[in-house]
């Protein structure tokens, strides 16, 4: 498959710092190649939104500092339920979530909510669809050469509101996608991977890491041995 930029994940940059999930160059022209991710950090309080707009395509302008105002399209995918000032937005022409505080970030002006919502989809396979989640897949992305490159990563969820979309993160890098995977799958471009059990995982009560993860802001350690 192509990716919108006809680059694989790993070869778009990201800036680090900034503000819920949106990096501090996040909001750069479609052109830019680029996709973005960044950390948590205090915003000013403002009023809640007055309807849910989740489901709902949205526009807005963004100014970074001094920089020029952009204009950026998307589609309101979920409200985090432990913040929920924070949305989960997928932007037209990027693969990746974006995690957003429509509401407070003073960087955002002129939110609009667009009248058109986003149609629902029939799953074209059902079984697969639910059969791939969990898995781990080898995911084939054609290069701007033609050749292809391979990456390795694991379907997470069916996406909400767009439900022809599935999430999934990959080993060498560790963002939150999203594509068209039954799409992939009949082309040939994503092969679920054989489960394995010769690394069984490490026992622990039902739900105790991610009871005591949900909602905290969280740091590791990089390779470099930096900390983000």
């Amino acid at each position: 498959m192509k990716t919108p930029f006809g680059k694989s994940p790993g070869q778009r940059s990201r800036a680090d710092a900034g503000h819920a999930g949106v990096s501090a160059n996040m909001m750069k022209k479609r052109t830019s190649h680029k996709k973005h991710r960044s950390n948590v950090g205090p915003s000013k309080p403002v009023s809640q939104p007055r309807r849910n707009i989740v489901g709902c395509r949205i526009q807005h302008g963004w100014r970074e500092g001094n920089g020029p105002v952009t204009q950026w399209k998307g589609t309101v995918l979920d409200q985090v339920p432990v913040n929920p000032s924070l949305y989960l937005i997928k932007y037209d022409g990027f693969d990746c979530v974006y995690g957003l505080e429509l509401n407070k970030d003073e960087r955002v002006s002129a939110l609009e909510v667009l009248p058109d919502r986003v149609a629902t989809s029939r799953i074209s396979d059902a079984h697969l669809a639910d059969t791939m989640i969990g898995k781990a897949v080898e995911h084939m992305f054609e290069t701007e050469d033609g050749s292809k490159d391979e990456w390795r990563g694991m379907v997470l969820a069916r996406a909400p509101v767009m439900n022809t979309w599935f999430y999934i993160t990959y080993e060498k890098d560790p963002v939150l996608y999203m594509y068209q995977l039954l799409d992939d799958y009949k082309e040939g471009d994503l092969r679920i991977m054989p489960d394995s059990n010769d690394s069984p995982p490490a026992e622990r009560e039902p739900g105790e890491v991610v009871d005591s993860l949900v909602g905290k802001q969280v740091e590791y350690a990089k390779e470099d041995g930096s900390k983000r």
